[in-house]
């Protein structure tokens, strides 16, 4: 166990005046399960791709893979040394079927003219048998759940014959239930000598699955563990640099009703749903994916109207055509997957975070007050702490849980009387956590009224006095979290 697969000696890695790496040393263990934690904006993102070959390092830094020193970037030469990376984009074809991305690879080198399709389904079903998994090969990946994506992705790793698998937040998306499988077969992967090097924020998973545990912090590596040395708190002190604990601390609210939404259905989606929001209020929906919530939620935001029943927003029903007609009502959405409906990845910071007020802040012949939109940018990277970053850094350069604080900034620009806010901490470390449930608490206090939708309960537990439990479409119950222990929460939901 104690050959490396990959080691990095004094690795640095600056980009202008930002050093992203700082005389790192790492090692990855042949055959092993090893997570790598930190903030967003530690490095971890810096150092998966200085293993991959996608970027080069500062002259000084030592990597070696099997022994060998490596020298310049090169994904190429990574890639033929058995290291595959599958990001938390999945970087998947959505146009094309699972069968043709997983064996996609390795048609590149290919000569021939044409395809032959039965081989390449062959091929496809070998790999995923492997697995000891069932998938739609002729499915087209944009009609696949997130979780099966996330199988496709493994199974196009494993028909390269990757030796080294890296997986940058694999889990952000998927259920309890699709984790437990997720976690079967990483560790079937490993009894078949793979080695993994596992990226999460979700501490309760690493301490499950890893074998060995890195902490990195301000591009440094912090502490090494075996899993039997660390827990959950500590780590999560070692991640921030400093005591991170959750409490409850409910904002009073007033007793005007700014939604109220009563009988909604959606033929295939929801059904019968009621219920009413309070000014200053911040109100939970729970349920895992497949429950409704989120199509719930579009509905409100304009996307996904519904078939029967009523929304009254401030005293008045409303019937939205579409999205700007529920932003110039006051209703903003933050939703789930932030790279496909939150971001315009290869435009800035600043252009992201003023894009949904811009109208407001052009004048009367159509010109930005630039200094006015670098002002809000500034405010809300101070605000909500996102990491190395500029107002004319591109999104896609960020960190995945930095991009989802760009995307919650943009809405709250609006500064409007109902946020959504779905799954508003997928991918964010606990330390960040915390400064987004301050805000949270902060708007509601400053009278704005909050939807937050989760799969985890603490996070609903934490910061919603009162919850809604999702489930098959509909409603099947309410909480009152005040009155229960965080174990009698959890419990309850998952009744």
């Amino acid at each position: 166990m104690a050959d490396k697969i990959i080691e990095l000696k004094h690795v640095n890695k600056h980009y202008g005046g930002v050093h992203a790496l700082k005389d790192v040393d790492f090692e990855l263990r042949r055959g092993e399960i090893h997570c790598l934690i930190g903030q967003n904006g530690c490095g971890k993102s810096t150092m998966i791709k200085t293993i991959s070959g996608v970027i080069d390092v500062d002259e000084g830094s030592e990597i070696y893979i099997d022994g060998k020193q490596v020298s310049g970037a090169s994904a190429i030469r990574s890639m033929n040394a058995g290291v595959r990376v599958i990001y938390q984009d999945l970087s998947l074809f959505p146009n094309l079927t699972a069968a043709e991305n997983i064996t996609f690879d390795r048609h590149l080198d290919k000569t021939a003219k044409g395809i032959n399709w039965n081989e390449m389904y062959r091929e496809a079903e070998r790999i995923i048998s492997r697995m000891q998994i069932q998938i739609d090969l002729s499915d087209t990946v944009e009609n696949m759940s997130i979780a099966d994506r996330q199988l496709v992705a493994i199974a196009r790793a494993l028909a390269t014959n990757a030796r080294i698998l890296i997986m940058d937040e694999p889990t952000s998306s998927l259920t309890r239930k699709e984790v437990n499988v997720l976690f079967s077969i990483i560790r079937s992967l490993q009894e078949n000598g793979m080695t993994i090097l596992f990226v999460s924020h979700k501490l309760d998973e690493i301490v499950e699955i890893a074998e060995r545990i890195t902490v990195m912090r301000d591009g440094k590596m912090i502490s090494t563990f075996d899993k039997a040395e660390t827990d959950e708190k500590t780590l999560a002190e070692l991640i921030s640099g400093q005591s991170v604990t959750y409490r409850q601390d409910f904002p009073a609210h007033g007793e005007e009703t700014v939604l109220k939404v009563d009988h909604l259905s959606r033929a295939g989606q929801y059904r019968d749903i009621s219920f009413e929001l309070k000014k200053g209020e911040i109100l939970g929906i729970i349920g895992l994916l497949g429950s409704g919530r989120t199509e719930l939620m579009t509905s409100l935001f304009g996307m996904n109207p519904p078939d029967s029943g009523t929304i009254v927003l401030k005293g008045k029903e409303v019937r939205f055509g579409s999205n700007r007609e529920a932003i110039a009502a006051g209703i903003a959405y933050v939703p789930e997957d932030r790279l496909l409906q939150g971001l315009v990845l290869d435009q800035s910071i600043e252009s992201n975070t003023v894009i949904s007020v811009i109208d407001k802040l052009k004048n009367g012949l159509g010109i930005l007050n630039k200094k006015e939109s670098r002002s809000i940018t500034d405010n809300w990277i101070r605000k909500l702490s996102i990491k190395s970053a500029a107002p004319e850094i591109n999104a896609s350069a960020m960190s995945g849980g930095n991009q989802q604080k760009i995307v919650i900034s943009k809405w709250l620009s609006t500064r409007p009387d109902v946020l959504i806010l779905d799954q508003p901490t997928n991918g964010i470390d606990v330390g960040a956590k915390n400064a987004i449930y301050e805000l949270i608490r902060e708007l509601a206090k400053d009278g704005m009224s909050i939807l937050i939708i989760s799969d985890e309960a603490a996070e609903i537990y934490y910061n919603c006095p009162r919850a809604l439990v999702m489930h098959r479409g509909r409603i099947i119950r309410e909480l009152d979290t005040a009155s229960m222990s965080d174990s009698e929460f959890s419990q309850e939901v998952l009744k």
